[in-house]
């Protein structure tokens, strides 16, 4: 019994830390969701707040450009005060944008709410899938990075549900909820253990590490320590302008970004944000303008979540990267197999139709994007940034998220319009595509891998790594320090490299 609970106990509570994250992500996944149910409710006669198509527009696309704000103002918390007080910061604009929402009587109104929710936004990307992969065991890392996505799937749903049933401005009041849930289980939780060993502080580190892991996984622990001292040897002599560029130009440092900038691309491309905002207008595009769209719409999220479900199952029995290009690849096609059918429709080309064709193309692209176009990335931004540059790394990583979040939501109106559905889901196919080919050259297989294996894989000359390893290795860690004498040699040993 004794065992049993000694095995358990510490995946319970990499369940609560998650679930404190995820709590807040499900809020922000109300946050994108919530266009969908706004502005069909704002354009029913006789409502007291009326919009025009450029206004519903920038209510839509706006988080596009405030995430940007967001992402700059949580590396530094992260960095200097910890995760769990960045962790804090994100919830206060995020209620502020509810409680904006909830009494606005204006569009100014509803924009300073959607512009505060945006920024909490912005703030949370960098840092969600930083607390889950810094507290959780590698063993189950990628199933609970995984949840990061089903919580935002969840979000959507919920908004969409709720939102179906409801007014605009009760359904505000509910999604308000998760971020209250997620600040009260925050009080709860210890600081990341990876940031605590960042600082210095090495006896709190390995305090929250036995509790998060128990006492099976010291090794990791304490290879996290030394590499820790290594890199302060490292870093002693490069906080110069010199130093920032031999930084940037680090295989560890610039591979992952630039594998993350198309991972997010390929997350906003695959129609998972578009669907979640413009969902009623998509599926009657698709399906007709006799469908039901609010039908559709919640029957779709709810596909979506049962397929995010499937993903956090699966996430540990399958390969990283066969997962991302099988998930891609049905991604692709079904984006191709709805521009023919739609291209084929609208032109009288069809001699067979029925309502079953577009709600199997649409629930496969929905599956696509539930088990790999959303979560998949979120997995990645997890596990592939070295914790030296994880700050600066998850920044730019959200900017390219901004910048897509913004180019897909504010221009598909206009593309819908000029080149119509099926010309605006080849595009989309394309580039796709394109993404697909890049992440084929630059992801490594991440499954069952230590965050340092990993930093390691992209890290150009392994060979003089390991050897500042082994001289660590000859040398136990204890609680205090370690020999001048191997100081002297690590010194050496970066000297040359």
């Amino acid at each position: 019994m004794s065992n049993a609970k000694r095995e358990t106990s510490p995946f319970l509570k990499q369940c609560f830390v998650t679930a404190a994250v995820c709590s807040n992500i499900a809020g922000h996944g109300c946050i994108i969701g919530y266009p969908a149910i706004l502005l069909p409710q704002l354009r029913q006669p006789g409502s007291q707040l009326t919009l025009t198509d450029e206004q519903g527009s920038w209510i839509a696309s706006v988080l596009g450009i405030t995430i940007l704000i967001g992402n700059f103002m949580t590396p530094p918390i992260m960095e200097r005060l910890g995760r769990k007080v960045a962790h804090f910061a994100v919830t206060l604009p995020i209620i502020a944008g509810w409680l904006a929402t909830i009494f606005a009587s204006s569009f100014e109104a509803l924009l300073i709410g959607r512009i505060l929710q945006g920024i909490s936004f912005g703030m949370i990307l960098p840092l969600g899938s930083v607390l889950v992969g810094e507290y959780t065991s590698p063993k189950n890392r990628g199933a609970f990075l995984m949840s990061v996505s089903w919580a935002q799937a969840f979000g959507i749903f919920f908004v969409h549900l709720v939102g179906s049933l409801i007014s605009w401005k009760k359904t505000g009041m509910i999604c308000l909820s998760f971020s209250i849930a997620s600040l009260l289980m925050t009080l709860y939780a210890p600081e990341s253990p990876s940031w605590l060993a960042s600082k210095g502080k090495y006896d709190e580190c390995k305090k929250v590490f036995r509790w998060l892991r128990g006492d099976e996984e010291d090794d990791e622990l304490e290879k996290m320590i030394q590499t820790k001292l290594v890199t302060e040897l490292q870093v002693k002599k490069k906080i110069t302008f010199n130093g920032i560029l031999e930084v940037v130009k680090k295989r560890e440092f610039i591979i992952p970004i630039v594998l993350m900038v198309h991972a997010n691309a390929m997350m906003q491309f695959a129609g998972g944000t578009t669907m979640a905002a413009y969902s009623t207008t998509i599926i009657r595009l698709i399906m007709g303008p006799d469908a039901s769209a609010h039908f559709w719409m919640v029957a779709l999220d709810a596909q979506r979540l049962i397929s995010n479900t499937i993903a956090v199952y699966i996430i540990d029995k399958m390969k990283r990267r066969t997962m991302m290009f099988l998930t891609g690849g049905l991604c692709v096609v079904s984006h191709i197999a709805i521009a023919g059918y739609v291209y084929l429709k609208v032109n009288n080309l069809l001699h067979y139709d029925a309502v079953w064709i577009p709600a199997v193309l649409i629930n496969l692209q929905f599956f696509s994007v539930a088990t790999g176009m959303v979560p998949l990335p979120n997995v990645i931004a997890g596990e592939v940034f070295p914790l030296e540059y994880k700050g600066i790394g998850g920044s730019i990583s959200v900017v390219s998220i901004a910048a897509f979040i913004f180019v897909t939501l504010k221009t598909f109106p206009g593309l819908i319009g000029s080149i119509y559905l099926h010309g605006t889901y080849l595009v989309y196919a394309a580039v796709l595509i394109y993404n697909l080919v890049v992440i084929w050259y630059l992801l490594p297989e991440t499954k069952g891998k230590t965050l340092q294996e990993i930093e390691d894989e992209f890290k150009a000359k392994k060979g003089k790594v390991k050897d500042i390893e082994n001289i660590l290795e000859t040398t136990k860690i204890n609680d205090n320090s370690i020999e001048d004498g191997k100081i002297s040699e690590l010194e050496t040993l970066r000297d040359k490299e």
